[in-house]
């Protein structure tokens, strides 16, 4: 993308020392300008609707990854969380099994 704004500036600056080499009438010089200036335009409107293309697509590309990301997350959050759950309710149970030891007959 920055090769293309070298490209215009060259242009711009080929167009106009071509108009002031060329030993032409100032009518022919003028619709030559005129010509150059609306290739130069219409190229740098089309270079920066490109632009504009791939800065959308980045976006959305991130904005894709983001997602994913945040459900990768949330799945293995997850799976730590049922971990954590487990480890708590062997550990009840032993809880559980002491206290009934502690507990007198009646």
């Amino acid at each position: 993308m920055i090769h293309k704004g070298a490209l215009v500036l060259g242009a711009i600056l080929g167009a106009t020392a071509g108009v002031l080499l060329a030993p032409e009438k100032g009518s022919v010089t003028r619709e030559k300008l005129k010509k150059e200036g609306k290739a130069i335009k219409n190229q740098i409107t089309s270079d920066f609707l490109e632009v504009k293309e791939d800065l959308s697509k980045v976006a959305v590309s991130g904005k894709e990854k983001l997602k994913q990301d945040l459900e990768d997350f949330a799945s293995k959050s997850s799976y730590k969380t049922e971990q954590a759950i487990t480890f708590l309710e062997k550990q009840l149970a032993i809880l559980k099994s002491k206290n009934k030891t502690l507990q007198k007959q009646v």
